[in-house]
């Protein structure tokens, strides 16, 4: 009698984040946005209030980043293009 079984192949990105209990969106400082367009897209996209947008952009301003989502990789790899596609310097932790 003998058994056959398929080979899964997994990425090094799958691999990790199947270890790795949460990812963090990390929004970077930067020269070229404005407050104005880090708020509306923070709002627009994570679903955050205005006041939350803003607190988020000083603490970016002040301390050069801050997480502003927590999650599996993959979730923060897509928000992570989203931001990226508005201009935003962001990246998965």
């Amino acid at each position: 009698m003998s058994v056959q079984t398929e080979q899964e192949t997994f990425t090094l990105d799958e691999i990790l984040a199947a270890v790795k209990s949460s990812n963090s969106l990390i929004l970077w400082n930067d020269e070229v946005n404005t407050f104005d367009h880090v708020i509306h897209c923070l709002m627009k996209h994570l679903q955050y209030s205005e006041k939350q947008s803003e607190q988020i952009a000083w603490k970016v301003h002040s301390e050069g980043k801050c997480t502003v989502l927590e999650g599996t990789y993959t979730e923060m790899e897509v928000y992570r293009k989203i931001l990226k596609a508005e201009g935003l310097k962001v990246s998965v932790e």
